[in-house]
């Protein structure tokens, strides 16, 4: 089966608003694909690069000050990074749409949803005003808000939060995209309406064949949902593995940092472990496999007593550069971003690249792994 998105090595910089001719890279080099009826979730930190990648999947972010450096983001085998801003607008809302962060700064609070609806229904679809009104009742009805013909006329404020977050998915999904783009979609909601609002959509997921990007760090919510993960750091994909796989036994220093920083109900702690401690410990970097083939973890600022010492600029004493990082397939269907080395070069891997879907949606992993 083809992917319906492929995102390869793309590359965004932004310009310094302090003027300086250095640019900030915001996305560095990533790599993903998501298939039909799979969920991929894009997990990291805060600043790591996930929203930026979406962004760019719909060319949504401004240039300037943004910009493309490099890679492509193949939708059905057409690079939309080539694609004209005319050509963007009949893919935007129609094929790949997306759900923000904040559905209270997203809608318009002069408009009704009604309104906002039927305006994304008409862009998109060949139907009347008339049509386009019951599509978006139809919309409304199947993402459960009741009585949707009389609340089509309300305004986003008549709305709570989980009501409105639901207004932004039917909104996302009246004209039946292919691919949705969902941007921490549970983001300051009670755990019941985000069990709520997961539910949905999957249950969107399985009638509509749809592929989802779930960007989020609620580890949580990734286990109950995600088929694929993509942990990111700094702009890079450090781990790439299935759900059940990346839970059961993290490979990359940073993954089991996200894991061992999150409090557990098993052991009493006076502190959480950061994942700075993490990283910075050799014997963390040394678990992976194929270490004693010189095989690096890639880390931005590796500590001298694991530095790689297999490439020519390491015996000089120097430090790899960033532009030395690849993302290997360390054992089949599990890739992890490492130092480029001699023995890398030698032993090319193919590109992320899973069709897995869970056969069991409601079967989650251990939401508290036990790692080495």
């Amino acid at each position: 089966m083809i992917p319906l998105l492929e995102v390869d090595d793309l590359a965004v910089s932004f310009a310094n608003s302090s003027g300086d001719a250095v640019r900030i890279q915001a996305v560095a080099g990533v790599t993903m694909s998501v298939y039909p009826r799979q969920t991929l979730a894009v997990v990291g930190e805060s600043g790591c690069g996930k929203s930026v990648t979406a962004m760019s999947t719909m060319q949504l972010i401004p240039r300037p000050p943004g910009r493309y450096d490099r890679g492509a983001i193949r939708f059905q085998g057409r690079d939309l990074l080539k694609f004209s801003e005319r050509e963007m607008l009949s893919v935007r809302g129609g094929e790949i749409a997306m759900i923000f962060q904040e559905p209270m700064t997203s809608l318009n609070p002069v408009y009704t949803v009604g309104d906002q609806i039927i305006e994304a229904i008409l862009l998109h679809q060949r139907v009347s005003g008339r049509q386009a009104a019951e599509l978006a009742i139809k919309s409304m009805a199947d993402v459960g808000i009741p009585r949707p013909a009389e609340r089509l006329k309300a305004y986003p404020h008549q709305f709570s939060g989980g009501m409105r977050q639901r207004v932004m998915i039917a909104m996302a999904l009246a004209c039946q995209p292919k691919l949705l783009l969902a941007d921490e979609p549970t983001t300051a909601l009670d755990v019941t309406i985000q069990a709520q609002i997961l539910e949905l959509l999957r249950e969107l997921q399985r009638t509509r064949d749809m592929g989802i990007m779930l960007i989020t760090h609620n580890l949580g919510v990734v286990a109950e949902n995600a088929d694929v993960v993509c942990v990111m750091y700094a702009g890079r994909v450090v781990e790439y593995a299935t759900v059940f796989e990346l839970f059961d036994r993290p490979l990359h220093p940073y993954t089991r940092g996200l894991f061992q920083s999150i409090p557990s109900l098993r052991d009493s702690k006076h502190r959480l472990t950061t994942i700075d401690e993490i990283v910075r410990e050799p014997r963390e970097f040394a678990k992976l496999p194929g270490y004693e083939k010189g095989i690096m973890p890639w880390w931005p600022d590796t500590p001298p007593a694991v530095r790689p010492k297999f490439t020519a600029r390491a015996a000089a004493g120097t430090m790899p550069p960033a532009s030395d990082y690849r993302l290997h397939e360390i054992e089949p269907d599990r890739w992890v971003g490492c130092w480029n080395s001699d023995w890398l070069e030698e032993h090319p891997s193919r590109k992320p690249d899973l069709e897995y879907r869970r056969p069991d949606a409601t079967v989650a992993p251990p939401a508290d792994p036990v790692h080495d």
